[in-house]
């Protein structure tokens, strides 16, 4: 490694040749700031924020794009610097919609932490008045340019890392916005509802559909049995809206908090997990076997079904038939459960808990209502539910752990690790391979298939067959597999795609960290190792395993893949119009 020698406010540095001088100073612990800046994902130079001063230089340079050279000298508290950030502050604020009390990013705001950081009393210009018009005809994403502050983090987000460009700039100077083209909502366009703009937007110009009130109102409803399911990433990333660090597992905690909230049950959504698997795992070994649509590819991520219905509808016979685990646990509490029960299914009111976005466009699909009711009735995010917990004034660290309720509240292992990038794939391959086997196996660690990597392949020994398995996490990752598998350069037998990058931990209704965390913490690796710990800590880890399961088929589907369970957990996906949608 090559390094070059520079100072930074009078400190002597030695540091890698080729790094920036942003990335430099943070190494020495001297705190530049940002706003248009994401490492790895937009790092363009744009907002002037991260301004330096660099001896022998004719103007200040953006640390974030500037590399480092043998005997530099930056400056970055200089007079000019100083003066330069405040001014650039104070015209990004001077046309801001400043509503920052009602704002739903209020305290986890990059544009108001800056201007508390840089000391801003006032804002010494008045720019033009900004009255554009509210999108939020998404069932998923509401958009509001009246907050944006064009660092193009999301333009960046959904063109390079999610291949999908359905916002971009537009205009120029003083008119410039960020818009779908033609200035059409995003629900005209192909977006996947990932919810990966959300996630990366500093401000509160994009965020997800608030769906609360309707929660609430089920919960004050005295005539309906609400009941509650959450997501496995839910519990590795909610803590973090608390103060607790990033990866944290509260499963307990939130149980507690459900329940406290006036949920009549509460209920793990990695049960339908393992009844995923069961379905899934079977319906791999049938095509297999007798010479079905070969690869299957996984159905549990909506954000990648809308892009393969929009851009390859080629592929709309590979996938799987089965249900997302939220969706077939919700045509389970309406169908097993109510009869189970002695409930009208009518009366029952299914809340889903998601770390992702594209499941509250994915709840209104007329597909997904084995009842002719909708399976699920609300989606809400990791956020939306950390707001809900605030407002009834929970004191969320400091609950008594509890437990799932019966008689769905066992979950295996395998149902857990859903929520990580390979996750569906090693469920999967722990339940086929002992089917197959017809015997129990020690070593259930598909490791070749885990990890962050975008695309990683694994051919898994089962009896006398050789599995071979591609798993891809982020849409970009899943176009080029799927262009792989389209060029005949690649075959496959059985593939998992995550719409979101390193899978449901990182979906776009998780909490949102700042560009000085997320830039330099990998916020999909510490949420997985937290899942991954609670795999290993629970008693059951296979799903064919699972008592609750193996009941449900006993008494109520027969068996794997009859004719009940697909009336009931399966359903089909047609493709639609690349652009525009209507």
């Amino acid at each position: 490694m090559s390094t070059v020698n520079i100072t930074i406010d009078g400190k002597k540095l030695q540091v890698e040749q080729g790094i920036t001088i942003l990335e430099a100073a943070r190494q020495a612990n001297i705190k530049i700031p940002t706003l248009c800046f994401l490492k790895d994902i937009n790092e363009i130079g744009a907002c002037r924020m991260c301004l330096v001063e660099i001896k022998g230089a004719r103007a200040l340079q953006a640390s974030c794009v500037y590399p480092v050279a043998e005997g530099l000298e930056i400056y970055t508290q200089s007079p000019d610097v100083r003066e330069a950030r405040k001014v650039t502050l104070e015209l990004i604020l001077s046309n801001h919609d400043k509503k920052c009390l009602t704002c739903v990013r209020s305290k986890n705001c990059e544009l108001q932490n800056l201007a508390e950081e840089l000391n801003i009393k006032d804002i010494r210009f008045e720019g033009a008045s900004i009255d554009l018009p509210l999108d939020d005809f998404s069932p998923s994403i509401v958009r509001d340019p009246n907050k944006c502050v064009l660092c193009k983090r999301c333009v960046s987000m959904c063109k390079n890392i999610q291949t999908v460009s359905v916002i971009s700039a537009a205009e120029r100077g003083f008119k410039s916005t960020i818009s779908c083209a033609f200035d059409r909502s995003l629900e005209e366009v192909p977006c996947t509802m990932c919810g990966q703009c959300i996630s990366v937007c500093p401000v509160g110009a994009l965020r997800e559909k608030d769906d609360t009130d309707k929660v609430w109102s089920a919960l004050a409803d005295k005539e309906l049995h609400v009941v509650v399911q959450t997501a496995p990433a839910v519990r590795v990333a909610l803590g973090e809206e608390f103060g607790l660090p990033i990866g944290t597992r509260v499963t307990g905690k939130m149980a507690a908090a459900l329940n406290h909230l006036g949920f009549a049950k509460v209920f793990d959504t990695d049960t339908a997990a393992d009844l995923t698997i069961m379905e899934e795992g079977t319906e791999l070994l049938n095509r297999i076997k007798n010479g079905g649509k070969l690869p299957v590819i996984t159905s549990c991520s909506p954000g990648w079904i809308k892009f393969c219905e929009h851009n390859y509808p080629e592929f709309l016979e590979n996938l799987s038939s089965c249900k997302s685990p939220h969706e077939m646990f919700g045509a389970v509490l309406k169908t097993y459960y109510a009869e189970k029960m002695g409930i009208d299914p009518k009366k029952i009111f299914v809340v889903s808990v998601m770390p992702c976005t594209a499941k509250k466009f994915e709840a209104q699909r007329p597909e997904l209502s084995a009842t002719g009711l909708p399976d699920v009735d609300v989606v809400i995010t990791t956020r939306e539910l950390a707001r809900m917990i605030k407002e009834a004034g929970i004191d969320f660290n400091n609950l008594e752990d509890m437990d799932f309720d019966d008689p769905m509240g066992n979950a295996t292992g395998a149902g857990v690790i859903f929520g990580a990038t390979g996750g569906v794939m090693e469920a999967a391959l722990r339940t086929v391979s002992e089917i197959v086997a017809g015997k129990s196996f020690e070593d259930i660690e598909y490791t070749a298939v885990r990890g962050i990597e975008g695309i990683k392949e694994a051919t898994v020994a089962i009896g006398d067959m050789k599995v071979k398995a591609a798993v891809a996490n982020g849409l970009g990752n899943a176009r080029k597999l799927l262009d792989s598998i389209k060029a005949g350069e690649a075959a496959y037998d059985f593939v998992e795609i995550m719409a979101c990058p390193g899978g449901c931990v990182n979906g776009g209704g998780q909490p949102i960290q700042p560009s000085s965390v997320r830039s330099w913490t990998d916020l999909r690796t510490e949420r997985a190792k937290a899942i991954y710990e609670e795999d290993v800590s629970l008693p059951i880890r296979k799903s064919h395993e699972n008592p609750v399961i193996k009941e449900m088929y006993d008494k109520y589907f027969g068996e794997p893949g009859s004719h009940k369970a697909h009336e009931i957990l399966h359903t089909h996906y047609a493709a639609r119009e690349n652009y525009p949608v209507k």
